[in-house]
């Protein structure tokens, strides 16, 4: 039997089930659930949408297209997210057992099309300075302009555009 994979913008139970295993997977971390509502609730009024890959139904990777400057990630920086022309992608999990099989990459994919036909023209994204592999990735996705650098929670994040 093959499995099914399917990337799509979240729906509400789609989002309760992978923000119940974030928590889990981070539990004593009480940011994690301040995080869950937030997100949930930029969802809900269209600030921000959060694309999900399924596997067999059930959600195995994440990542959020920020919109607003509104959004808790994004904390009125409008230079990473502006509601009209710039847009963020946040947050972009997948489950441990399915790394290294192209789903984040399709993701990131189904998410820029989706800013590009909603005419954001550019895209930024964020990485912590120690993740490596990830700023390698992102690079090769296109994210090669350098935006700014920034200290959040204790760490260097580094963020990067992309012109869509």
């Amino acid at each position: 039997m093959n499995s099914m994979v399917e990337y799509r913008i979240a729906s509400r139970k789609d989002l309760e089930q992978i923000w119940e295993m974030n928590i889990a997977d981070n539990a004593g971390d009480e940011r994690w659930v301040g995080w869950k509502n937030q997100v949930i609730q930029d969802n809900q009024n269209g600030r921000a949408f959060t694309f999900v890959v399924t596997y067999d139904g059930s959600p195995i990777g994440e990542g959020t297209l920020i919109l607003s400057p509104e959004c808790g990630a994004i904390n009125g920086r409008m230079h990473l997210a502006d509601n009209k022309n710039i847009a963020n992608i946040n947050a972009l999990r997948i489950r441990k057992e399915h790394e290294g099989k192209g789903y984040i990459s399709t993701l990131v994919q189904t998410i820029e099309r989706y800013a590009a036909q909603n005419n954001y023209k550019c895209l930024t994204i964020g990485v912590e300075a120690k993740e490596t592999r990830n700023l390698a990735i992102y690079l090769h996705w296109g994210y090669n302009i350098y935006v700014t650098s920034e200290i959040e929670d204790g760490e260097l994040v580094l963020y990067y555009a992309k012109n869509i």
